[in-house]
């Protein structure tokens, strides 16, 4: 079963990009561009990232701010 993340609150200015990185934050995949009336927002890791546990997630918001949480999956 491909593994699902939820992002249920961001502090920030919409909209933000959103990405899934390895834990080191060198390599990430494009996921989305959401707006805080999205969320919640739900997601399925990529493909290519399925076997990766723990997954990083990367949140860039509209003023170049950057919060990246290493979650288990």
């Amino acid at each position: 079963m491909p593994s699902v993340i939820n992002i249920n609150l961001l502090n920030g200015a919409s909209p933000f990009d959103v990405y899934t990185c390895d834990t080191g934050y060198t390599t990430c995949v494009y996921v989305a561009t959401i707006t805080s009336g999205e969320i919640p927002y739900q997601f399925v890791v990529p493909s290519i990232q399925q076997s990766m546990n723990p997954i990083g997630l990367k949140v860039i918001d509209n003023t170049g701010c950057i919060i990246e949480q290493n979650l288990i999956v």
